[in-house]
């Protein structure tokens, strides 16, 4: 197939264009060109996306038989691609999120459980809102946490920062809320399954980890990961009510309960996670948290110091 990536040159981008590349697909990218592409000699087109007019006339002349929209957030991201290709496309992959299920306290969070009309990624919800209205045949992938090499937010190197350099690890609360994590390359494997599985059109699927990690239990797991031993952590518990960091996080993660069940996935599209949590992590720590050399770089550990202080 002929295929368009929106973005292409950024941790699902990368793994994305790689893994449909190997599957023999002819795979596009449109992008700012501010990066390679991850691929040499693949084809990209740079522009504005949020152009909409701009994006017509880069794209008017092109045909795909498949898109996949990695990056777009909002309704007015992705409308334009829509009418640009509707009558020629037969598949539309969409990376919406877990983060527009309403907190629940029944959980696991299940594909058609209430969205959290407030959320930052109501505007992903309201794109497939549009998608299922459309006519054209789509599908929207939920990832809850996504890690592994290349990751660009602070998710499990946020953990290793503290664990490498022998220092506390401040978690909330008691260390017992529930999350979970998806590894970049399990992800991309389910995304590429989408293609050619007519039971996979209209659908929504949630794509994570097979199991769920408490707070605590990840940092133990990125310590092990780290070649650490789990039980010489020094966790520090602390009450985050009782602090005001402004606009800056102390911790990477929601202070909730927040993980999806992906049998839907595992079911219809014929997939399998290939990595546990400590290879997962392993992996992230040695080919890119190692890789890049961060275990040598300086790093702000003043909020670390406050919550610290009081404790």
């Amino acid at each position: 197939m002929r295929i368009l990536i929106m973005g292409g040159t950024r941790f699902i981008g990368v793994y994305l264009t790689k893994e449909l590349v190997k599957k023999g697909h002819e795979v596009v990218l449109f992008n700012r060109g501010n990066k390679p592409a991850p691929i040499e000699g693949i084809k990209q087109i740079h522009g504005d996306r949020k152009d909409a007019t701009q994006l017509k006339e880069k794209l008017a002349s092109e045909s795909f038989e498949a898109i996949f929209d990695n990056n777009g957030r909002e309704l007015s991201d992705t409308q334009p691609l829509i009418e640009i290709f509707k009558d020629q496309l037969k598949h539309f992959v969409y990376v919406s999120s877990a983060g527009v299920y309403l907190k629940s306290g029944q959980m696991p969070h299940i594909e058609g459980d209430e969205v959290d009309p407030n959320s930052r990624h109501k505007g992903k919800f309201a794109t497939e809102s549009y998608l299922e209205k459309s006519g054209i045949p789509w599908t929207s992938i939920r990832p809850s946490y996504i890690y592994g090499p290349q990751n660009y937010n602070d998710l499990e190197a946020w953990f290793f920062d503290r664990i490498v350099r022998n220092r506390p690890i401040p978690i909330p609360s008691n260390g017992l809320h529930i999350t979970q994590f998806g590894h970049i390359q399990d992800l991309v494997t389910a995304m590429a399954a989408v293609l050619g599985n007519e039971q996979a059109i209209g659908q929504i699927y949630n794509i994570s980890g097979e199991r769920y990690v408490t707070f605590d239990g990840l940092a133990k797991a990125c310590a092990v990961a780290a070649g650490k031993s789990a039980d010489d952590l020094n966790i520090i518990h602390y009450d985050p009510k009782q602090f005001d960091f402004g606009k800056k996080k102390a911790f990477p993660l929601r202070i909730q309960h927040f993980f999806a069940d992906i049998h839907k996935a595992l079911q219809e599209l014929n997939w399998q996670p290939k990595y546990d949590l400590i290879s997962g992590l392993k992996d992230s720590f040695e080919n890119d948290y190692l890789a890049s050399k961060r275990d040598q770089a300086e790093i702000d550990f003043s909020l670390d110091e406050q919550i610290l202080s009081a404790s």
